[in-house]
């Protein structure tokens, strides 16, 4: 079974995207924040990560940077998820290693579409 952690400070957001991979089989985490991300990330090395990008504390962009610059966690797959709006993070998030982006707002067909295709 395959981990994805999704990343989000809005609580409506992790519900939807754990609503639409729950029929799949895959293993959903949830965190609220960057810190609370690396630490699930380190502990359980999950395969798709979906991150936002605007959170408090530690950003998805640092988030991002810290994980493609571990060794043992740089083959996780990073989905970043970005408000429009967002085009200065959104080049810092590619500097920073990130796989692909994902636009808010989306659609749960999108959310599923990526991670499928990423997990492949």
């Amino acid at each position: 079974m395959k981990k994805v952690l999704i990343v989000d400070d809005e609580n409506n957001v992790r519900r939807l995207v754990a609503a639409t991979l729950s029929g799949g089989d895959y293993q959903i985490l949830q965190a609220k924040d960057g810190i609370e991300a690396m630490d699930l990330i380190r502990r359980e090395h999950p395969s798709v990560v979906l991150l936002d990008i605007q959170m408090p504390g530690l950003d998805g962009v640092e988030v991002c940077k810290q994980v493609k610059a571990d060794p043992k966690l740089r083959q996780t797959v990073i989905v970043m998820l970005t408000a429009q709006a967002q085009m200065d993070a959104r080049r810092r998030a590619t500097a920073a290693g990130a796989d692909t982006f994902l636009t808010k707002p989306f659609s749960p067909l999108q959310v599923l579409e990526i991670v499928e295709r990423k997990v492949a």
